[in-house]
């Protein structure tokens, strides 16, 4: 069962204490490396890396050092990988915080065509026209 951050918020500036609060939630927080929530998803999509790695225009050897977590990517190369992997948008803003990147936040224009993107199931390459045709930085 999950339990929606804003409640997790509410009772984390209601517990009298840090210890109390992180003995009823901890069943909420993430606990997953980067790499192991890749692998979690990977999994559950039924997709193998080297075709995500493919997809997301990215080198192999980069690609797989990203996996196995040698290296972790700049938020637009793992904004690659998400679309490639068609994350909805969910799972895309919760890997982005586990990486400790901001989420994607519709009022800015790179990051609104990034979720128009994703919400119509646009290749990183597609995203990327998008992006250049508006002037602004692709994915790379």
């Amino acid at each position: 069962m999950q339990k929606d951050t804003s409640k997790i918020v509410e009772e984390l500036g209601l517990c009298p204490d840090f210890t109390t609060f992180y003995n009823e939630n901890k069943q909420y927080l993430i606990k997953d490396t980067l790499s192991e929530m890749l692998e979690q998803l990977l999994a559950k999509k039924g997709l193998k890396k080297s075709a995500v790695i493919k997809e997301a225009e990215m080198s192999e050897v980069y690609g797989y050092q990203i996996f196995s977590g040698l290296r972790v990517p700049e938020r637009k190369k793992l904004l690659c990988l998400a679309v490639a992997m068609k994350l909805n948008i969910d799972e895309m803003q919760t890997l982005l915080k586990t990486a400790g990147y901001s989420p994607l936040y519709v009022k800015l224009p790179f990051d609104s065509i990034v979720l128009y993107g994703i919400c119509k199931g646009l290749s990183v390459i597609e995203i990327n026209e998008l992006l250049y045709e508006y002037g602004l930085d692709t994915l790379g």
